[in-house]
């Protein structure tokens, strides 16, 4: 990190990360003049141009404006907050600012963003990633409902003996909902490593013979932290290459870069339908 990178209060250990999240909850009111929000959506690769589909953007607010966001790391990451007015009166926090656990801040501003839309009123987190997948007739551009995780950081965003079930942790009720809109949308249970290098095919091997299906680097930790706070949560992967030892061919972010870039327009129109039905 650069001595000039402004001081981030989730970095004090000392500080509550919920307070943190009130703050920023209410600098959001504040700078959009919307009093809550009631679904939040984090856009991942492959995911952005749902945010135009899904409604009108009423305000968009670089993140780093707000108390506890950073700028993010990555191409194809942009670093906005935007407030969308749905047609059904609803408003939606979109979230184009992930912090990605292997960015090295910590699980607290991994989560922040997830802690935030809850503070401001959110009931619903719908959490999208790309991500390799392990069952081979998924091809790059497949779109899958996440259906549960093994979380293999190592880590948690719960603190002190916080116990949270998570039982039923990717809503059963909310894919369904997707199936209404989509019938054909698979589901697997999607891996979260540490990253940022891809997993070895033995890897691979591993999180498939463990039951694993779709492998990356986000999700799991912001759904716990979701769930945390009361949060129904709908996760879908963008299956943007097969992975590790699956594929026959090496992996490349630009890879997944572009079968994000061509499955777009598609898996857009898809959430924006789901969306709609919330």
């Amino acid at each position: 990190m650069s001595h000039h990178a402004p001081h981030n209060p989730l970095d004090d250990p000392s500080a509550d990360p919920f307070e943190v999240a009130a703050q920023a909850a209410a600098q959001l009111a504040e700078v959009t003049g919307v009093e809550r929000h009631d679904i939040a959506l984090t856009l991942g690769s492959g995911w952005a141009k749902a945010a135009d589909l899904i409604g009108e953007t009423t305000h968009t607010i670089a993140a780093s404006d707000i108390a506890g966001f950073s700028k993010p790391a990555l191409e194809g990451h942009v670093g906005t907050l935007r407030s969308i007015l749905l047609p059904s009166g609803k408003r939606a926090l979109v979230i184009g600012a992930r912090t990605h656990y292997y960015e090295g801040h910590g699980v607290r501003r991994v989560v922040h963003s997830v802690r935030t839309a809850a503070a401001a009123g959110a009931s619903t987190m719908i959490l999208t990633n790309g991500a390799g997948g392990i069952k081979p007739h998924w091809t790059p551009g497949t779109p899958v409902l996440i259906s549960d995780h093994l979380n293999l950081t190592g880590d948690s965003p719960l603190e002190g003996a916080t116990f949270i079930d998570l039982t039923d942790l990717y809503s059963q009720r909310l894919r369904d909902l997707a199936r209404t809109v989509d019938a054909d949308l698979d589901e697997g249970v999607y891996v979260q490593n540490r990253g940022p290098h891809y997993e070895t095919p033995a890897e691979v091997q591993m999180a498939k013979t463990l039951g694993g299906h779709i492998v990356g680097m986000s999700t799991a930790l912001e759904a716990i932290a979701a769930r945390q706070a009361g949060m129904e949560v709908l996760g879908l992967s963008l299956i943007t290459n097969l992975a590790a030892g699956i594929s026959p061919n090496p992996l490349s972010h630009q890879e997944v870069i572009e079968a994000g870039r061509d499955a777009e327009p598609v898996i857009s129109a898809l959430l924006a339908r789901i969306v709609a039905e919330l």
